[in-house]
C-alpha cells in the first residue's frame, strides 16, 4: 500500500489494566480503530472511562499496553525509547486541557522551542512560530509571557506550540476542558482550522458532545472498547 493510502492511525487489540488494591481494573479491553490522513476524529466518553489512557497509548508515553499501534504504516508499540522519542519529535504533536507552557519564555519562545531541539535553523523556527501564532489571533502577543496572557490565549500558545513541527497526528486531551463556554468554542474552533489547513489528524478526547459534534468522526469509549 502506497504511503498516500496508509492511515496515519491503526490500532488493534490495545488493552491496558492496572492493580489497585490487590484488584486488577481493566481499562482498555480491546481497542480498534483506524484514522485516515487529515481526518479529526473525537474520542468521546465520561471522565475516568480511559480517554487520557488511550491518548498516552498513541502518544507512546506510557508503556505496559497490549496489541499493535501503527503510525503512518510503522508499528510503533514496541518501539526502544530512542525510537519513541524519534516518534513523538517527528510525528506527532500533543494539547493537554492545562496549557504547560515555559512560564519565562514569550509565547514566540514556547512554540520556537520544538522546532529547535528537533535542529532547525533559528530563522526558520522564529518565522514558522509568528506564522502559527498570527493564524491563532496572536500576532500581537509574541512577546508576552504566560502569566502576561488570558487563558484562552494560552491554550491558543499551546495549540500552535503543538503544531510546530508540523505533525502527521495531533493528540489533544480535553484541550478547552480548562475555558468558559465561549472561550472554549472559540479556541476549539481555530485549533480545528489550524490542524485541517496544515493537513494533519488529529485525535481529541473530549466529554462534550456538542464540542465533539464538531469533528470529522465521533467514537465513544465504552466499557474499554471503541463504539461509533
Amino acid at each position: 500500500m502506497s504511503e498516500a493510502l496508509t492511515d496515519i492511525v491503526a490500532i488493534s487489540g490495545l488493552k491496558r489494566s492496572f492493580t489497585q488494591g490487590g484488584a486488577r481494573i481493566s481499562v482498555l479491553r480491546g481497542v480498534d480503530l483506524t484514522i485516515a490522513p487529515g481526518e479529526i476524529v473525537a474520542l468521546l466518553g465520561p471522565s475516568g472511562s480511559g480517554k487520557s489512557t488511550m491518548l498516552q497509548a498513541v502518544g507512546l508515553l506510557e508503556g505496559g499496553f497490549e496489541g499493535s499501534i501503527r503510525l503512518a504504516g510503522e508499528e510503533v508499540a514496541q518501539l526502544d525509547t530512542d525510537g519513541r522519542t524519534r516518534v513523538r519529535r517527528d510525528m506527532l504533536g500533543f494539547v493537554y486541557q492545562f496549557h504547560h507552557l515555559l512560564p519565562d519564555f514569550s509565547a514566540l519562545e514556547n512554540v520556537m522551542l520544538p522546532q529547535l531541539v528537533r535542529d532547525v535553523a533559528h530563522e526558520a523556527a522564529q518565522a514558522r512560530a509568528e506564522d502559527l501564532l498570527t493564524a491563532l489571533g496572536l500576532g500581537h502577543r509574541l512577546t508576552h509571557r504566560p502569566s502576561q496572557l488570558s487563558g484562552g490565549e494560552q491554550q491558543r500558545v499551546a495549540v500552535a506550540r503543538a503544531l510546530a513541527n508540523q505533525p502527521r497526528l495531533v493528540l489533544a486531551d480535553e484541550p478547552t476542558g480548562n475555558l468558559d463556554e465561549a472561550t472554549a468554542d472559540i479556541v476549539l474552533s481555530e485549533f480545528l482550522a489550524l490542524v485541517r489547513g496544515e493537513g494533519a489528524a488529529a485525535l481529541v478526547a473530549t466529554h462534550n458532545e456538542r464540542l465533539a459534534a464538531k469533528m470529522d468522526r465521533v467514537v465513544r469509549l465504552q466499557d474499554g472498547r471503541l463504539a461509533a
